[in-house]
């Protein structure tokens, strides 16, 4: 009887972890939506709706590009940097138009992305070794660039980062776009069951015949373009370039995003759903403590503790 009820224990306590794996985050994110609702003034506002989507957009786009790094069994820790470059080059090339600026920016992501693809595919250096390296290079280069904060005056740029239709800004739409686009091509494409098969096992993926090195370097790729796509996004919205600032820590905020969607570090499994629900929650956690003013600290902490948390049930889930 006392095996039973330990038994019987363990098996709800494994039923607990499993739930709190895949739905975690949507009560995470339902939970917080409650407690500003209650508590938190002028909360409930179709501007602070809308605030709070335009600001987590470029987090999201950003996380979209670590979801397919992370699914590989890998991490990209050059996102924030990325985006830094990206604001760099679009301010340097707007003279030629504010699409040709964009497009020269993201060929910058490209390029850093193809530089860490290569090093992990080719070199067979530990992602977060290339993609740091990478991250301290191309905040360097971005620097080297534009060494200050400069006003961005364009009306195409102004328009991409203010406009909307049907009141829903531009930067949502692009946001949701891509996170469709991300979702299908994980779900439904024959790159995304190679990449999904490469994270599971790499040894049995290169035995079964699957490129294994091309889909690594696809990965990083997206991945920098996405951060620079997310570095455009941002500065169209603040309406300035500033790469000492932008993209700092945001590869925290994007593993975090990933991590608590229920995307395991370990690879295998990618999580698009749950990666904008823990973009959306992350953001949420952002403003309800800034709200109820508390120090800018407290998030980085509150995001370390979700993170073990997150770390913790899916590593207990890989137990059993």
């Amino acid at each position: 009887m006392t095996e039973l009820a330990v038994a019987r224990g363990a098996l709800d306590r494994g039923r607990l972890l499993r739930l709190a794996q895949q739905y975690g985050v949507y009560a995470g994110v339902a939970a917080l939506l409650l407690f500003n609702f209650a508590f938190t003034p002028h909360f409930a506002s179709a501007e602070n709706f809308r605030t709070q989507a335009v600001q987590v957009a470029p987090v999201l786009i950003v996380a979209l590009g670590m979801a397919l790094a992370i699914g590989t069994e890998g991490v990209d820790l050059s996102v924030g940097s990325v985006m830094a470059l990206a604001t760099s080059l679009l301010s340097l090339y707007l003279g030629y138009g504010p699409w040709v600026a964009a497009l020269v920016a993201v060929v910058g992501g490209v390029l850093v992305g193809l530089a860490n693809g290569a090093l992990v595919a080719f070199v067979g250096v530990q992602p977060i070794v290339a993609t740091l390296a990478l991250m301290v290079a191309a905040r360097g280069l971005a620097l080297v660039l534009l060494p200050q904060l400069k006003d961005v005056r364009d009306p195409g740029m102004s328009a991409l980062g203010s406009g909307d239709v049907l009141g829903v800004p531009y930067l949502v739409l692009i946001a949701a776009a891509l996170a469709l686009l991300v979702a299908f091509v994980v779900r439904r494409s024959t790159f995304g069951r190679q990449l999904l098969a490469i994270g599971d096992s790499r040894p049995a993926a290169r035995l079964a015949g699957l490129p294994v090195r091309r889909v690594l370097i696809v990965v990083y790729v997206c991945s920098g373009a996405l951060a620079a796509v997310a570095g455009v996004l941002a500065t169209a919205r603040l309406t300035a370039s500033d790469p000492t600032s932008l993209g700092t820590l945001m590869e925290l905020s994007a593993i975090t995003a990933v991590v608590v969607g229920g995307t395991p570090l370990s690879g295998g499994r990618v999580r698009i759903g749950g990666t904008v629900a823990g973009a959306v929650l992350i953001q949420l956690l952002t403003t309800t403590l800034v709200k109820h003013d508390l120090p800018p600290s407290w998030t980085q902490m509150a995001q370390a503790v979700v993170i073990v948390a997150a770390v913790y049930a899916a590593r207990e889930r890989g137990k059993r």
